[in-house]
This record gives structure tokens, C-alpha cells and sequence, in this order.
């Protein structure tokens, strides 16, 4: 696995991305007969445990990530490109287009 932006953010890089992977494999598998009310909990279920394996350890690693921006005055970088080229709203689906989708 890469490196992260900062060597002391590093190890927590490494738990998070072993965390991530882990927890995404078993995300990935199941629910292709189910019906979208059966996927709808399998995905909250997910996102629950998500939260409880991973969630500490990603928030260690973003404020670690955050603090080496800063530290290599990357932050001002990246306002700078934001402002010139901001991320836009993401188009809103209807229910009945995500029906469709699925």
C-alpha cells in the first residue's frame, strides 16, 4: 500500500486501508435477489458496522491527513483551487428514477 502524505500518518493509513477493505469485501457481496426494501436495511446494517470497525480509525487518519495539508501549506492550495474550480451540486434523483436504476 502507498504511503501517506505524512510519514506519522502513515500506520494509520495502513489500519484504515486493512479496516476499509475488509469491511468493503463483505459490502460487496450479497443482495442481487433481494428486494430493495431487504437491500435498503442490508445497507444500513452496513453502514452501521462501518461505523463501529472503521469509523474511529478514519477519523484519526482525516484529522492526521489535515493537520500535514496544513503543515505543508497545502490548504491554501487547495482553497485556491476550490474557489476556481468549485465541485458542483450533485443532480437530484427521484425515487422512482432510482427504482428504475436498480
Amino acid at each position: 500500500m502507498a504511503h501517506s502524505l505524512s510519514e506519522e500518518c502513515t500506520p494509520l493509513k495502513r489500519k484504515y486501508d486493512s479496516c476499509f477493505n475488509a469491511w468493503f469485501e463483505g459490502y460487496l457481496e450479497p443482495a442481487v435477489a433481494a428486494t430493495p426494501a431487504e437491500r435498503l436495511k442490508y445497507s444500513q446494517d452496513k453502514a452501521e458496522e462501518y461505523e463501529t470497525k472503521c469509523g474511529q480509525i478514519w477519523s484519526q487518519y482525516r484529522t492526521c491527513v489535515q493537520r500535514a495539508v496544513k503543515d505543508k501549506g497545502l490548504d491554501t492550495l487547495l482553497d485556491q483551487a476550490r474557489g476556481e474550480n468549485p465541485l458542483k451540486d450533485q443532480p437530484v434523483i427521484s425515487e422512482t428514477e432510482r427504482q428504475h436504476s436498480s
